[in-house]
């Protein structure tokens, strides 16, 4: 289970979660602004000048959810996580990678008054060795009070709210303590996919613009991008998956049964099960009708054509294997045998 601290820049959250480490039993502390930090020094500075906050590099958040479950792997407990989380579509990926994983969260929110908000961060000391990088700290905790004002809707109506005005950090610990003990902080309801009993079937379906691109759906509930698809259900063929997962994902009904490109059998690595990949090829879209998808708002948040290069970027490793097969599947007129993203055969 991990419980993440959410709150604005300098509320408190890391001092609250040192305490708490002290009173959930077989608990560990992980900070992902560390996980920030040490990208600084791995991503050249051409990358790092693309974005102004750490949080906003695709990595961060992929980097975040594979560190918890590392972590909750090698330290099995509670993890807790003091992090600022603005944006719900961040707030969507990170929390739905951890469901994806099976990972419970029970997010909190500190919410003192913003006047006290606005004097605890005037009355931080700044750093004795480099004072330069106190005062930037206040500065940042002071310009990110107007997007977390404008967050608060989004995030009261997902997280526990603790009103810490009058609470010392010990205080807030216990508060956060008891309402994880007593389940007043809920598990977040994330979408995620039905955990499975054993190895699945699944079927993805390609379509194409008139630039040859292919579409690609971003799941809320899992990091990176997919084709749109899914689980085969019980009795259903996986063309027919194929088709109804388009029609429930972006309501589009395909006239004919889409072409099949390639099966790829997916070995199990737990939490997953593993199984076999069905990949179809759809056909053309054309820009009228993509103009008319409709994206279930629970489950995924945005959709876009790309290229084969594009896609590297976009999807998981394995993911991006089987389609750069699917793609010369296409291209020989032929279907081809996978296992883990390789041809055999």
């Amino acid at each position: 289970m991990i419980v993440w601290i959410n709150g604005a820049f300098g509320v408190g959250k890391t001092s609250a979660a040192c305490g708490l480490i002290d009173l959930i039993p077989n608990s560990t502390l992980y900070d992902p602004e560390l996980t920030g930090e040490g990208l600084t020094h791995l991503l050249p500075q051409k990358k790092l000048a693309e974005v102004t906050d750490f949080q906003d590099l695709p990595i961060w958040r992929r980097l975040v959810v594979d560190t918890a479950a590392a972590l909750l792997a090698e330290l099995p407990g509670v993890l807790v996580v003091p992090m600022t989380l603005l944006r719900q579509e961040y707030r969507d990926e990170i929390f739905g990678g951890l469901a994806a994983r099976r990972i419970p969260v029970r997010h909190v929110l500190l919410s003192p008054e913003e006047t006290i908000l606005r004097a605890r961060i005037a009355g931080q000391e700044g750093c004795a060795d480099d004072p330069e990088r106190g005062e930037r700290f206040q500065g940042r905790s002071l310009d990110h009070i107007e997007p977390y004002r404008a967050a608060l809707g989004w995030i009261t109506a997902d997280a526990h709210t603790i009103d810490t005005s009058a609470l010392t950090p010990q205080e807030t610990a216990e508060r956060i303590a008891d309402a994880v003990r007593t389940g007043a902080a809920r598990e977040c309801e994330i979408v995620q996919t039905p955990e499975p009993a054993g190895e699945t079937v699944a079927a993805g379906v390609l379509l194409f613009d008139e630039e040859d691109r292919v579409l690609l759906v971003d799941p809320t509930y899992k990091p990176g991008w997919e084709f749109p698809g899914g689980v085969v259900e019980a009795g259903e063929a996986p063309a027919q998956a194929g088709i109804r997962e388009v029609a429930e994902e972006i309501g589009l009904r395909l006239d004919a049964v889409p072409k099949l490109l390639l099966v790829d059998w997916e070995a199990p690595r737990p939490p997953g099960y593993g199984g076999l990949r069905f990949l179809f090829d759809g056909g053309l879209l054309r820009a009228e009708t993509a103009g008319r998808l409709v994206l279930p708002g629970d489950e995924l948040r945005d959709w876009r054509f790309v290229t084969e290069e594009e896609a590297a970027s976009l999807l998981p490793p394995l993911r991006y294997e089987r389609l750069r097969w699917a793609l010369r599947a296409r291209e020989r007129n032929t279907v081809l045998n996978l296992e883990a993203g390789v041809p055999v055969g």
